[in-house]
């Protein structure tokens, strides 16, 4: 049996669905397992390093939902298929603030710490904010 390229057509694009899920989504999974990692702890380190333990909790769960929202409108936008792709922008801040209430929930059962609304809303804001000029600047 000789391999020619209509044999290695379902291989290779197989393996370029595994590059899409490696590139796209792969970064989404880990951004948001060190989410509920840090949502896990019961208690945060008091001091951080360059004064920046005085900065609002409301600013850092903003930054850590904006990062989730652009990588996961990058991986809708570009692996999801064309149907998602005109969708993508409201798609990703509805998946983050879906995320940022299981986070919420989460940590309702973690000892030493609180479900907290305003960090429900500060977590979407942030997703909002930045998926929002992402798009805007063009970046995708």
């Amino acid at each position: 049996m000789s391999i020619n390229s209509k044999t290695l057509a379902p291989y290779e694009e197989s393996l370029s669905l595994v590059k899409q899920v490696c590139y796209y989504w792969l970064p989404v999974i880990l951004h948001a397992g060190s989410i509920i990692f840090v949502s896990s702890l019961s208690s945060l380190p008091r001091t951080l390093p360059l004064g920046l333990d005085h900065v609002s909790d409301k600013i850092w769960h903003a930054a850590e939902y904006a990062v989730l929202g652009i990588l996961v409108y990058r991986a809708l936008f570009y692996a999801a298929g064309s149907r998602l792709r005109s969708m993508a922008c409201p798609l990703a801040i509805l998946a983050a603030g879906l995320f940022g209430l299981t986070d919420e929930l989460h940590q309702w059962f973690v000892p030493n710490r609180q479900a907290d609304g305003w960090d429900l809303l500060a977590d979407t804001i942030g997703a909002a904010a930045a998926v929002g000029m992402w798009r805007w600047i063009g970046l995708v």
